[in-house]
């Protein structure tokens, strides 16, 4: 044959093995290299096999006709080793290098690049060729370091893990083609003292497996930190700071360091109260509201060993769990504390000031420490009456009372033990401090404890005789009416004060009633002052 109707054969031959793909998948004939289809690659390939790499993978062995003449999976086992050293067939070290982790690959080795012409007896003949289906399944080096890429970090990060840092944490486990080997269903603990990979126990991990961890950092502490505190806003006017052995009412959200609510003091819509200082509360608590404001919004981190300790508390809150306090003080008192009074204005040439057992008349408007409005004067039409000393009002309010000139105006601080106590009362919480702003409007003179009546000088030393007006021997209450109200107003002497004096005269005339037999005889007729000498005279 012509040199040129050679030339032109052979170019058709080419272009028909072209078309039909032979040199792949079909009979390559003698082939010179392993031939190598790619026919699955990962869209994401971070690593290629180099020489020298270890690597892991599975595979399937064929002949031409499709009869398996070996398979990693049968073993159930992946094979492992190094590449591209000599340790593989020559075939099979050249296919493998430039895979990718999850690549699949379809490698065809001739003969001389697999077993020769002496092939493997029983198994492989000679002159054999070999087809291979490759999944590359792990990667890595001894050279490698540990990878560490961040997939998620909160803006707000004031600190890091460090050596000694006790971390709770979720992950997922998986080898590096995906599958997975473990997952936390609840935090695992665990001291990091280093960075390294380490087997879990229960697991199934081939030999020499990379693995990969997607990790959900949960909380970490250092068994020597202490409480953290975060003064989320601290009013501008702060006369006190709680001390020890102050009573603090306050509101509070609980929750762990990923966000999860395990308490709240609003849902209950009832303040927490507690003495501080006196160990009534976790230790960290007990610190962490040393030092507050009325009305701050403080923010408490408190490691576990300062909480609940490695056994947590209920269902809620996990062993060694870092707990967040958000907390609001409503108020706090000490039992020492007296009431506190401010005056806000008082007239000019007052020389005249309430006293014990006056009658006074006042506005008024109620409150929390934190601004929520009680009760208020304002809503009735008069003012609020009541005898100083009576009993008919709180203690703390009848002692800011005092002293005062009429006109002048105050603002009442008081505690519980001088208010409502901590059982409270309608519409006033438990262990609550109040504040009052009073203002006075009027004050009368008194009488002593016990005394509706006294006299401005010595009684009369016929009594009876111008008490009974008609002297007819007997004082109906008209009559004992009408000689009082004479006295009130010739200024011989004068009633308790009250809103009602017919009221009070109606009192006198009962009490001197003994009988209740609607009139007055001599004998029943006593004054006061002769009745305490006669208790004290049997007394004695």
């Amino acid at each position: 044959m012509a040199p040129g109707s050679r030339c032109c054969l052979l170019l058709l031959l080419l272009l028909l093995l072209g078309v039909l793909g032979a040199p792949a998948l079909g009979d390559p004939g003698p082939l010179e290299d392993v031939v190598i289809d790619r026919y699955y690659i990962p869209k994401i390939c971070l690593r290629e096999a180099q020489m020298g790499d270890f690597i892991r993978y599975h595979y399937n062995g064929t002949f031409k006709d499709g009869k398996k003449f070996d398979s990693s999976y049968d073993r159930g086992a992946t094979v492992a080793g190094v590449v591209g050293v000599g340790r593989l067939i020559t075939g099979m070290d050249r296919g493998l290098q430039g895979m990718c982790v999850n690549e699949r690959r379809h490698l065809i080795v001739p003969p001389h690049l697999g077993y020769g012409s002496i092939g493997v007896a029983g198994l492989i003949p000679p002159d054999a060729t070999l087809y291979f289906d490759v999944v590359m399944l792990d990667i890595w080096n001894k050279n490698d370091k540990l990878q560490i890429t961040t997939l998620s970090k909160p803006q707000r990060c004031n600190r890091t893990v460090e050596n000694s840092d006790f971390v709770r944490y979720h992950y997922n486990g998986t080898l590096l083609d995906g599958t997975p080997f473990d997952s936390s269903r609840a935090p695992w603990c665990r001291t990091l003292l280093h960075a390294e990979l380490f087997p879990l126990p229960g697991t199934v991990i081939p030999p020499q497996a990379s693995l990969v961890f997607s990790v959900l950092l949960v909380d970490f502490h250092n068994p020597k930190d202490g409480v953290s505190l975060e003064h989320l806003e601290v009013p501008e006017t702060c006369k006190r700071r709680a001390v020890t052995g102050d009573f603090v009412r306050y509101h509070y959200n609980g929750t762990l360091m990923d966000g999860t609510l395990f308490d709240s003091s609003y849902s209950r819509n009832q303040t927490y109260n507690t003495y501080i200082g006196k160990g009534y509360i976790i230790p960290g608590m007990d610190q962490g509201l040393q030092g507050v404001c009325v009305g701050e919004h403080r923010r408490v981190v408190i490691p576990p060993h300062l909480a609940y300790g490695e056994n947590g508390a209920g269902d809620k809150i996990p062993g060694s769990a870092v707990l967040i306090f958000d907390v609001h003080i409503i108020d706090f008192h000490n039992p020492a504390d007296p009431v506190e009074i401010e005056t806000v204005f008082r007239p000019e040439g007052c020389n005249v000031t309430s006293r014990h057992r006056d009658f006074v008349r006042y506005h008024y408007n109620c409150s929390l420490l934190d601004g929520t409005r009680l009760f208020s004067s304002h809503d009735y039409e008069k003012p609020q009456e009541v005898t100083l000393g009576a009993n008919k009002v709180i203690e703390g309010l009848n002692s800011g009372l005092l002293d005062m000139c009429a006109g002048e105006r105050r603002v009442l601080i008081v505690p519980p033990h001088l208010g409502h106590g901590e059982s409270g009362a309608r519409g006033v919480p438990g262990s609550a401090v109040l504040r009052f702003e009073v203002e006075l409007i009027s004050m009368e003179e008194g009488v002593p404890e016990g005394y509706l009546f006294i006299w401005h000088g010595e009684p009369p030393a016929n009594l009876y005789e111008q008490m009974d007006l008609n002297k007819d021997g007997g004082i109906p209450a008209e009559e004992f009416s009408t000689f009082i109200k004479t006295q009130v107003a010739e200024g011989k002497g004068r009633l308790m004060p009250s809103s009602d004096p017919e009221k009070v005269i109606a009192d006198m005339f009962q009490n001197q009633d003994r009988n209740q037999d609607g009139k007055i005889t001599p004998e029943e007729l006593k004054l006061k002052s002769d009745e305490d000498q006669e208790k004290i005279h049997e007394e004695l």
